[in-house]
């Protein structure tokens, strides 16, 4: 069992004070037999009261409203848990046997949405690239282990040339981007072969192992895979997900999964800064200054804030 203390900071700096701001948050991680919550905190600007839901996929949601004027918005995460590993499948039935499994619950309600493609994932590249392929004689979860193989390898791991609007079809071509593009590339391939995958947003905790993702919000998919259940793979650092990954939210996408998003009236300029820490059981963290986190700017916005995907990215 593994402990990490992470404090999630998110900075929103308007260019004159703002008013009327409505977000929802989804920061609250999942609690299941793998992954507990021993202590959260989260501090808002202006102390709202945070009003919260379940959504249809189980995460659990926040929203809030900041109506006075504001010139900053800081919404402060901080967070202790504990994880454990997931033993790796061990699947008892047949080769052909689980294919088959997927043909059975195509049309059942736990695994459908997880099967459909995102407008603009049914990508001509991606037919061309699975079509040469040769799967004859492959398990449901080597092709996986082959699929997650194939990101890393030939996408290069790299922050600023993408945002949340870039679609599969362009990650493709420039084989770049970070943890969000590979994952979305993988939901995309592993659908097109008609296995459930979903979207994953957290956190990962290496303890300066060498993973990519650390300080910023980590994506990552899960596939479901027959006689065990879903399987958290890291298309990333090319890796099965294990205790040093933590689990906010799962949904088809991104956008069904962003940690913050939400909608103001004001200046269409602002700025958006984010900070993730780490601080491990041995008393070291991933930032040198642990108790003075300052966030490093993100992104710039200069649109209207009330058109489509105000919520900004944070995946790194």
């Amino acid at each position: 069992m593994s402990k990490f203390k992470i404090r999630h900071i998110t900075k929103y700096s308007y260019e004159v004070p703002v008013r009327d701001s409505a977000n929802q948050i989804i920061l609250y991680p999942i609690k299941d037999n793998f992954q507990d919550v021993l202590q959260h905190t989260i501090q808002i600007t202006g102390n709202p009261v945070v009003e919260m839901h379940q959504d249809y996929y189980g995460n659990d949601v926040g929203t809030f409203t900041h109506s006075k004027p504001h010139q900053e918005l800081v919404i402060d995460s901080q967070l202790l848990v504990s994880t454990k590993n997931k033993p790796m499948p061990a699947v008892a039935r047949s080769r052909e046997e689980q294919w088959k499994f997927y043909d059975s619950i195509g049309y059942q309600v736990p695994y459908i949405d997880f099967l459909k493609m995102s407008a603009g994932d049914s990508l001509r590249e991606i037919d061309e690239f699975i079509a040469q392929q040769e799967f004859e004689h492959k398990t449901p979860l080597e092709l996986v282990n082959q699929f997650c193989s194939y990101i890393y390898q030939n996408f290069t791991y790299k922050k600023g040339i993408t945002t949340v609007e870039t679609t599969v079809g362009e990650i493709w071509r420039i084989k770049s981007g970070v943890c969000q593009d590979f994952a979305h590339i993988l939901l995309a391939m592993l659908r097109k072969m008609k296995i459930p995958a979903r979207y994953v947003s957290g956190y990962i905790c290496p303890h300066k192992n060498g993973m990519r993702g650390e300080g910023a919000t980590h994506a990552w998919v899960e596939a479901y895979i027959p006689d065990y259940g879903w399987l958290g793979i890291d298309p990333t650092n090319n890796a099965l997900v294990n205790e040093t990954h933590v689990r906010l939210a799962v949904g088809k996408n991104f956008s069904d999964c962003s940690p913050v998003k939400g909608t103001y009236r004001g200046t269409s300029n602002h700025t958006l800064e984010v900070a993730v820490s780490v601080e491990y059981e041995d008393g070291t963290t991933n930032s040198e200054e642990e108790d003075n986190v300052v966030p490093t700017p993100q992104i710039s916005y200069s649109q209207n804030s009330f058109r489509r995907f105000q919520e900004m990215q944070q995946q790194q």
